[in-house]
């Protein structure tokens, strides 16, 4: 009796490979213009690869702790809105939290100039163009919040 072949994974790769095509065709039909990058990704890859060391590796420890204390100050607001707080320290309160993410972003966007950017300059090409435009349209976001 003959042994039935089992499906392998790089038989499975092509259908693999088709299925994530169509979801990003769906999600890019549905999303705002950029946002479906991010959900089409595999988790931990840049646009345009599979996996790689981004510019915020090193200091990721220091980002998570800055953003659960910035969450702990925006569930503080849900609180504070609960028990009828006075307007001015709500407000005041929405003034610091908002800090705090503007310099996460910052940071951010200073590793991202520093290492992706750079990295993408050094080689040259139309990959440097599209990251010096990834950064500009950044930063263009950033100056408008």
């Amino acid at each position: 009796m003959a042994a039935a072949a089992t499906p392998t994974a790089s038989d499975a790769a092509p259908a693999v490979q088709a299925a994530r095509a169509a979801q990003r065709r769906n999600v890019s039909r549905y999303t705002f213009r950029g946002y479906c990058n991010l959900v089409a990704r595999p988790r931990g890859a840049r646009r345009g690869e599979g996996g790689g060391v981004h510019g915020y590796t090193p200091n990721k420890e220091d980002y998570l702790k800055r953003l659960r204390r910035i969450e702990g100050q925006v569930r503080g607001l849900q609180k504070m809105v609960e028990d009828d707080k006075y307007c001015i320290d709500i407000l005041t309160q929405v003034s610091a939290a908002t800090r705090a993410l503007q310099s996460v972003a910052l940071g951010l966007l200073e590793d991202h100039l520093g290492h992706c950017v750079a990295q993408a300059a050094a080689e040259g090409g139309g990959v440097a163009e599209q990251k010096v435009r990834e950064a500009s349209e950044a930063i263009a976001r950033l100056v408008k919040s």
